[in-house]
């Protein structure tokens, strides 16, 4: 409570200060002034830089960002440069403590200009947002000399438990520290993840398990070395910890347990981005693997996301585990009179003309049984790009197909059936009634 009566007390002394006649009232009027002047030259200059940017289309895209990033600080930057001319004037023909109050006034607007540009480094607009005014007060209390009073007044407010001591001042560093540290990981993390991901040496699921296990890493250890940088006892947290590990066992266990399968996957590779798979009535190829869930996007654009644990405990086909030729089979009927020779070798041929099957695994062609009403066939095909679709590259074969059969006059019979009346028999007929 001592220093936040001081504080009040320096306050109450400095606003008696300036409605004292004197020059620290003709300073506060000055930068009023200023403040009016820079309010006006914005008002007139604003629009005519706003469609003069707009005429700058053909310019770099950063350019036009800093030019409108600029553009919304045109009011504080004109008081700046106003504020600093005043200043450099006033020491040049009169003493320097009758322009103090103007030199702190420019220093504020200097600091707090540089503050918002430095913000815009921060992508998330909330935390942008608080940055700043973070930032804005700590630079306003160290050009103000409060920064002593201001942290002996946020210490007083501290909660004991025995000898553990928990205050304001600390937990507001904490937060600082850890949030710098947070940033720095990010930062360390996009740039080595952007290599990791880029370096053709690594497989892809060791790819993102090293990412992984990096994130981990990194915001782990910016964590605890944030709260071991503004005291924190480190070796109270180790029981807590275990107590909430067991906490999230029990209560958490279907996570856990996906966040372990993600790991065995990305271990045993058996799955890797851009495979495709098929679980269940799912079908399609793997966009991302996260530590939660796996991205599975299929051929009409829909994006399933299933659990790890369903991966690793269910049947999955992957159908480019391996390598990436899938075969494709069709099954198709000619009549009886057709040349059961003529028609394999017309079957192979049709496939053979449609661009996505192979022809350094050329189709293949069987009979496979003889049916009521045609002799039946199974065409045998392989493709390595299921991620373009297997409907229609089988149409595209039974449309070849259909062609070839045509040109060579090959019928393709349907269930039919004769009726015969036999010698003898006759046809009798009912009368509708009247």
């Amino acid at each position: 409570m001592d220093q936040l009566e001081s504080l009040f007390s320096q306050a109450r002394n400095f606003g008696l200060s300036l409605t004292t006649p004197g020059w620290r009232l003709y300073q506060i009027g000055i930068i009023l002034g200023l403040f009016l002047v820079a309010q006006i030259a914005t008002w007139v200059l604003g629009p005519r830089l706003r469609d003069r940017m707009r005429t700058l289309e053909r310019w770099p895209k950063w350019r036009l960002r800093t030019l409108l990033v600029l553009h919304k600080r045109l009011r504080l930057i004109l008081f700046v440069a106003l504020a600093w001319c005043t200043v450099w004037l006033m020491r040049e023909v009169t003493w320097p403590s009758r322009s103090y109050l103007i030199g702190l006034a420019a220093t504020l607007a200097t600091a707090w200009l540089f503050v918002g540009l430095a913000a815009r480094l921060v992508r998330n607009r909330f935390l942008r947002r608080m940055v700043t005014w973070g930032l804005w007060i700590y630079v306003t209390l160290y050009f103000l000399g409060l920064t002593e009073e201001v942290g002996s007044f946020l210490d007083g407010f501290a909660i004991a438990f025995g000898d553990f001591r928990l205050s304001a001042l600390a937990v507001l560093k904490a937060l600082v520290v850890t949030g710098i540290l947070f940033t720095l990981a990010r930062l360390i993390s996009q740039t080595t993840s952007a290599r990791i991901q880029t370096n053709e040496d690594i497989s892809p699921s060791m790819r993102v398990l090293a990412v992984k296990l990096l994130q981990v890493t990194l915001y782990g250890a910016a964590f605890f070395i944030g709260l071991k940088a503004v005291g924190f006892d480190l070796t109270g947290l180790a029981v807590l910890s275990g107590a909430i590990g067991v906490g999230l066992g029990f209560g958490l266990q279907k996570v856990v347990s996906n966040l372990v399968s993600g790991v065995i996957i990305l271990l045993d590779k058996s799955i890797k981005p851009g495979d495709v798979i098929s679980l269940g009535d799912t079908f399609g190829w793997i966009n991302s693997l996260g530590a939660r869930y796996v991205s599975v996007v299929t051929r009409d654009g829909k994006e399933y996301l299933i659990p790890n644990e369903d991966l690793i405990t269910s049947q999955v086909v992957n159908w480019s585990h391996t390598n990436d030729f899938v075969r494709l089979d069709i099954y198709f009927g000619t009549a009886y009179s057709d040349d059961p020779h003529k028609v394999r070798a017309i079957a192979i041929e049709a496939a053979q003309s449609v661009g996505r099957v192979l022809n350094s695994r050329p189709p293949v062609c069987h009979i496979v049984g003889f049916g009521d009403s045609s002799v039946d066939y199974i065409l045998r095909f392989w493709i390595t790009d299921p991620t373009g679709g297997l409907t229609n590259v089988r149409g595209a074969v039974y449309l070849a197909l259909w062609d070839a059969f045509k040109e060579h006059g090959i019928s393709i019979p349907f269930p039919q059936r004769e009726v015969k009346v036999l010698e003898g028999s006759r046809l009798q007929t009912t009368a509708a009634p009247d």
